[in-house]
C-alpha cells in the first residue's frame, strides 16, 4: 500500500503554514551541523527570509481570518504580532552578527526558542481552532493566497515597520521589492 502525498491543490493554509515551520526548524539545524562560517551565514540568511515571508503572508491572509472566526482571535493575533516583532528584534541581531563570532550561536539559540515557542502556540492551539471554525475551501483558498503573499513580501526584518495587513499590502510590497533588490545585489542568499 502506497500513500500518496497531498498535491498543493489538496493543501489548505494550515498544512502549509506547518510545512513552513518544519523547513525553518530544520535549517535551524542545519546551520548548527555547519562546520564554516560561509554555510552558516547562507543557511540562516535563507532562514531569516523563509520566517521573515511566513510572518508576512500569515499577517497579511492568516490574522484577519483568526480575528473574524476565531473565538478570542483579536487577543491571540496580537499576542502573535508581539511574538513576530520579537523575532524580527532577534533576527535583525542575527543579522549583524558575523558567522564565525563566538555570538552567532547564543543568538542563534534565541532565535530557535522564540520560534518553536512560536511554532507551538500555533500548531497546537491556533491551527485546531482554523480548522473548527473556518470551512475547508476557505483554508485551501486562504493557502493559495498565503503561497502567493509570500512571493512578494520582504527577505530581511524590519523590526521598526508595523505588522498589519494594510502595511504589507500597501507599503510592504515596495519594502518587498528592494530587499529582494539588495539581496541579488549582494549574493545573499535567501532560498
Amino acid at each position: 500500500m502506497t500513500t500518496e502525498s497531498p498535491t498543493s491543490s489538496d493543501q489548505d493554509v494550515v498544512d502549509i503554514l506547518t510545512a513552513d515551520h518544519q523547513a525553518m526548524l530544520e535549517l535551524i539545524g542545519e546551520i548548527k551541523q555547519a562546520t564554516n562560517a560561509e554555510l552558516r551565514r547562507d543557511t540562516v540568511d535563507t532562514v531569516i527570509a523563509e520566517i521573515v515571508r511566513h510572518s508576512v503572508a500569515e499577517e497579511m491572509q492568516v490574522y484577519p481570518a483568526m480575528k473574524e472566526y476565531l473565538p478570542n482571535g483579536a487577543e491571540e493575533v496580537e499576542h502573535d504580532i508581539r511574538e513576530h516583532k520579537e523575532l524580527d528584534e532577534v533576527m535583525k541581531r542575527l543579522e549583524d552578527v558575523p558567522a564565525d563570532d563566538g555570538r552567532f550561536m547564543q543568538v542563534l539559540d534565541e532565535l530557535e526558542a522564540h520560534l518553536r515557542h512560536h511554532v507551538s502556540d500555533e500548531e497546537d492551539e491556533q491551527f485546531p481552532k482554523l480548522r473548527e471554525h473556518i470551512p475547508t475551501e476557505q483554508l485551501r483558498e486562504m493557502g493559495e493566497k498565503v503561497e502567493k503573499a509570500k512571493h512578494m513580501a520582504q527577505t530581511r526584518p524590519h523590526p521598526n515597520a508595523p505588522h498589519s495587513q494594510l502595511y504589507h499590502k500597501t507599503v510592504g510590497a515596495g519594502v518587498g521589492m528592494v530587499d529582494r533588490l539588495r539581496d541579488k545585489l549582494t549574493n545573499r542568499k535567501t532560498d
